[in-house]
C-alpha cells in the first residue's frame, strides 16, 4: 500500500517536496544562534532553585566578566595606564547587560580602603578627588591599595595589571529580552580589546559570556568543517558508485534534509546553540548512510529487461522495513535525552531527532522517486552487483565468522575486548578534567587569559556562593557569625580553595581597626553591641538589605569535576551538621556551584539514559524482526561499542559533560542502522534456505559493501571534527570517528558470531 501511494503520484510528492524546501529554506535562513545561559544550566537542581531564590541579593547567576589590564613593560603606577583603565571602565560601563551597580574597578567608587589611624577610621576612594597623574599620585594610590585588601584581588601580585570586573544580568534591562553573549562577546572586542590593547596594554578577558561567544565564533570553522565533509562524502561516494548523477542525487537529498530541519528547527522555536550546530552534520551523514543503501539496492535489482522504475520499487519494498526501524530508532534513542534535565541537551536531542525522522521522507521517499527516473549506467551497475563468484578475499575472511571456527575465535576477541574495556572504562569521570574553559583547548587566547588570571591573582573565575540564610536581622547574632567564621576557617583549608570572603572575616578586620589595629582583637566579639557595629561597614557582596542572608565566596584553583566533588563534599557535611532553624548553610551559587549541579544532573541522568536508548532500540527491533535472538545479534556489538568508547574516554582524560553526554546516544542510534541493514539481508537469504555461514557471505557482497563504506565516509567525514579550534568537538570527532568505525566492524564481524550460537542450530549450520 505504501509503495503503491508514493509511486502511483511520483510527479505529485515531487511537487509537494519542492515546495516544502523552498519554504523550509526560508525559515532556515532565519534560524538564529542561541546563546541563553538559563538554557545551559538545570534549573530544576536544588543548588540552581537556590540560587535563583536569592538572585535578588546576589546579583548574577554566576555570569561575571573580568577584563585584566596588563602593563607590558613596568607597573600599573602610570598615568597612560590609569588612563587606560578609566576608558575601558566607562566603556563597559555603558555595555547593555552590565549591573553598573556592583561594578568593581579602580576607578569605581564601592572600591575603598580603611586606615586606623589616632584618630580613628579613615578612608576613601582609591583615587580620590585629588588625583592629577603625578608621582605623588601614584604614591597615595600604591599605599591606598596596600590599604584596601585588594591586592591579590583587583590588583595583580607582581602590580602589572589591574582588574575591571562587571557583573552581568539575564535580561538586557533594556529590551526586556535574554541577554545575548555572543553579540556581548562581539562587543567587547570591537569596544575594549580591538580598541585598548596596544604595544603597552595586553587585554586579557574572562567570563561565562566571554567564553560562550568564543564558542560561537567557532562556528566559521564549523562551516568550513562542513564544506570539507560535504566534499569528502561525494568523492567517497562517487568512487563507490561511479556514478556521478547518483552521487549528486544522493548527496543532494541529505542537503535537503539538512534544510527541512533546520526550517523545522526555527518553526519550532529554537536556535543553534555552540552544540546542537554539529547535529546538521549527523543529519548530513546520516541521510547519506541510508543513500548509499537505496542505490545499492536499487543496483541490485537492476537486472536485464527491468525499467528504472520497477528495479527502484524493489528496492523501495526491500528496504522500507528495515530503513523506517533504523531510523525510527535513531529518532527514538536521541529523544531519550530529554532525560537530562538540561535544557541544552535536550534541544540537541530534538534537533537530532527531528533530523533523523525527516530522512525518512528525503531519502527513503525522495531518493527513491528522483532515481526511478534515473538509468544507471551499466559499469556502475556492474561495479554494485559483483556478487559472490568473485570471491574477494577480504570478504571470504569475513564470511568465517559465521563458521564453527570463526565464530568462537571473533567471541573470544569480543569478551577480552569486553572485558579490559569495563575495568579501564571504571574510572571514568563526570565532569570537566582541564583547567580553564574545557569547551576550549588549552592554548585557546580564553585559558591563556584565565591562566595568568589564576597565577596573578588571590581569586579566580571560578566562584563557589554558599547562601547563609538566617532569619530577618539575625546574620549579625553571635552565634550565626561564629558558625560562619568557623565554616569559613575548614573552607579555606579545604584543598582546591584559594581563598574565601565572608561577613565573619570583615568583622574580625573592623573589630581590629577599633582597637589601633591589634591582631588579638582580630576575633568575633560575644559582645553583641560591638559586634553590631562592625557590620556597619560591610560590603554588600557579603550580606543583604534585611540581614537574612550572609554569602560566603570561596576562589577555587579550577572547576575540574574532583575538585568540585571534594569542596561540595565538605560543604555539605558542615551543613548536614550545623543546619537549624536559626541558620542554613545552602548551596551553591557561582560559575562553580554551577558546574557543580552540571556534574550531578549528568551523573543522575546518564545510565538511565543509556538504559532507556538501548531499551528502545531493543523494543523496536523485536517489533520489527519478532525476534529476541535478532534483538541480542543487534545490540550487543553497539554495547561493546559503548563500553570500549568509555575507556577510551578514560585513556583521553575526556570527562562525561554536556559536549560528551550525546555521543553516547549518537553512537547508539547510528550505529544500530548497520546491525539492522546486516540482519536484515542475512535473514532474507536464510528464509530462501541458505546456511548460515552462505547466508552471510552472499550478505556482505550485497549489504556488506554499502555498510563498510557508509561507517568509512562517517568516520572521515567527522574524523576532520580533530582539527577543530573548539575542543569540545574535537573530542567529539574523536569519539564518533571510533564508535562509528567500530559499530561497523561490530555488524561486519560479532553479528554473525553471534547469529552462529544464538541462531536455532537447523538454521547456523
Amino acid at each position: 500500500m505504501i509503495e503503491s501511494l508514493v509511486f502511483a503520484h511520483r510527479r505529485l510528492w515531487l511537487c509537494f517536496f519542492v515546495v516544502l524546501t523552498i519554504a523550509l529554506s526560508w525559515q532556515a535562513s532565519k534560524l538564529a544562534p542561541d546563546a541563553s545561559f538559563e538554557k545551559m544550566i538545570p534549573q530544576q537542581h536544588r543548588y540552581i532553585k537556590a540560587m535563583m531564590h536569592h538572585i535578588a541579593d546576589l546579583g548574577a547567576a554566576g555570569t561575571t566578566i573580568q577584563i585584566v589590564v596588563q602593563a607590558r613593560e613596568g607597573d600599573i603606577f602610570d598615568p597612560v595606564y590609569m588612563e587606560t583603565v578609566r576608558l575601558i571602565t566607562d566603556e563597559l560601563f555603558y555595555l547593555p547587560g552590565v549591573d553598573r551597580n556592583r561594578m568593581r574597578s579602580l576607578w569605581t567608587p564601592n572600591v575603598r580602603w580603611t586606615e586606623v589611624t589616632e584618630e580613628g577610621f579613615e578612608g576613601d576612594k582609591l583615587i580620590d578627588a585629588n588625583y592629577d597623574g603625578s608621582v605623588k599620585a601614584m604614591e597615595s594610590l600604591r599605599a591606598n591599595i596596600l590599604r584596601s585588601g585588594e591586592l591579590g584581588r583587583l590588583v595583580g601580585d607582581d602590580f602589572r595589571s589591574s582588574i575591571v570586573e562587571a557583573p552581568l544580568f539575564d535580561f538586557n534591562p533594556r529590551t526586556g529580552e535574554v541577554l545575548d553573549y555572543w553579540s556581548f562577546s562581539r562587543q567587547l572586542e570591537k569596544d575594549i580589546r580591538s580598541k585598548y590593547q596596544s604595544d603597552q596594554i595586553t587585554i586579557r578577558i574572562v567570563g561565562f559570556a566571554k567564553m560562550v561567544g568564543d564558542l560561537l565564533d567557532g562556528i566559521r570553522a564549523i562551516l568550513l568543517f562542513a564544506v570539507i565533509t560535504l566534499l569528502i562524502t561525494a568523492i567517497l561516494l562517487y568512487l563507490y558508485s561511479r556514478s556521478a548523477r547518483a552521487t549528486v542525487i544522493a548527496a543532494c537529498c541529505s542537503l535537503i534534509a539538512v534544510i527541512w530541519q533546520l526550517g523545522l528547527l526555527h518553526l519550532l522555536g529554537f536556535g543553534l546553540n555552540a552544540y546542537s550546530v554539529l547535529i546538521p552534520f549527523l543529519v548530513f551523514a546520516i541521510g547519506i548512510s541510508h543513500g548509499v543503501q537505496v542505490v545499492n539496492a536499487i543496483a541490485l535489482k537492476s537486472l536485464p529487461g527491468v525499467t528504472p522504475l520497477q528495479a527502484t520499487r524493489m528496492a523501495f519494498r526491500s528496504l522500507y522495513i528495515p530503513g523506517i526501524t533504523a531510523l525510527v530508532s535513531d529518532a527514538a534513542g536521541f529523544i531519550t535525552m530529554w532525560l537530562i534535565p538540561i535544557q541544552v541537551i535536550r534541544d540537541l536531542g530534538v534537533a537530532a531527532s527531528v533530523g533523523v525522522a525527516i530522512i525518512i521522507l528525503t531519502n527513503l521517499v525522495l531518493l527513491p522517486i528522483v532515481m526511478s527516473y534515473l538509468i544507471l549506467p551499466e559499469h556502475s551497475v556492474a561495479r554494485m552487483r559483483a556478487g559472490p563468484q568473485q570471491r574477494q578475499k577480504y570478504w571470504e575472511v569475513l564470511a568465517r565468522t559465521a563458521t564453527s571456527s570463526g565464530a568462537p575465535k571473533m567471541l573470544a576477541v569480543a569478551l577480552v575486548l569486553a572485558v579490559g574495556g569495563l575495568y579501564y572504562g571504571q574510572d571514568i569521570q563526570i565532569g570537566d578534567l582541564d583547567a580553564g574553559a574545557p569547551e576550549l583547548h588549552p592554548d585557546s587566547r580564553y585559558n591563556r587569559d584565565s591562566a595568568y588570571i589564576n597565577q596573578q591573582y588571590a581569586t579566580s573565575s571560578d566562584v563557589l556562593v554558599i547562601m547563609v540564610e538566617t532569619a530577618v536581622e539575625a546574620c549579625v547574632e553571635y552565634a550565626n557569625v561564629a558558625l560562619i567564621d568557623d565554616f569559613i576557617w575548614q573552607l579555606e583549608n579545604q584543598p582546591g580553595v584559594e581563598s574565601a570572603m565572608a561577613s565573619s572575616s570583615v568583622s574580625k578586620l573592623v573589630l581590629s581597626g577599633y582597637n589601633e589595629g591589634s591582631l588579638k582583637w582580630s576575633t568575633i566579639t560575644r559582645n553583641q553591641l560591638a559586634l553590631n557595629s562592625t557590620f556597619n561597614q560591610m560590603p554588600e557582596q557579603l550580606i543583604n538589605a534585611d540581614c537574612s542572608l550572609s554569602p560566603v565566596v570561596a576562589f577555587l584553583s579550577d572547576h575540574r569535576a574532583d575538585t568540585l566533588k571534594s569542596v561540595l563534599s565538605m560543604v555539605e557535611d558542615f551543613a548536614e551538621d550545623h543546619n537549624s532553624e536559626a541558620i542554613r548553610f545552602v548551596p551553591a551559587a557561582g560559575s562553580a556551584g554551577i558546574e557543580a549541579a552540571i556534574n550531578q544532573e549528568i551523573e543522575n541522568s546518564r545510565l538511565k539514559m543509556l538504559y532507556l536508548v538501548y531499551g528502545v532500540v531493543a523494543l523496536l527491533v523485536f517489533i520489527s524482526f519478532g525476534s529476541l535472538r535478532a534483538v541480542f545479534c543487534i545490540l550487543l556489538p553497539l554495547a561493546l561499542t559503548s563500553i570500549l568508547c568509555q575507556a577510551l574516554m578514560t585513556y583521553l582524560d575526556i570527562g562525561v559533560k554536556v559536549a560528551t553526554l550525546p555521543v553516547i546516544a549518537l553512537g547508539v542510534g547510528v550505529g544500530v542502522d548497520y546491525g539492522i541493514y546486516m540482519y536484515s539481508r542475512m535473514n532474507a537469504f536464510l528464509n530462501d534456505d541458505f546456511s548460515l555461514s552462505e547466508a552471510f557471505r552472499r550478505t556482505l557482497y550485497s549489504t556488506g559493501k554499502p555498510v563498510a563504506f557508509t561507517g568509512i565516509t562517517l568516520a572521515i567525514g567527522v574524523a576532520t571534527w580533530i582539527f577543530s579550534p573548539i575542543k569540545f568537538q574535537a573530542d567529539m570527532g574523536k569519539l564518533l570517528t571510533f564508535m562509528f568505525v567500530l559499530n561497523m566492524v561490530g555488524a561486519l564481524t560479532l553479528l554473525p558470531a553471534l547469529s552462529y550460537y544464538l541462531l536455532p542450530r537447523e538454521v547456523a549450520r
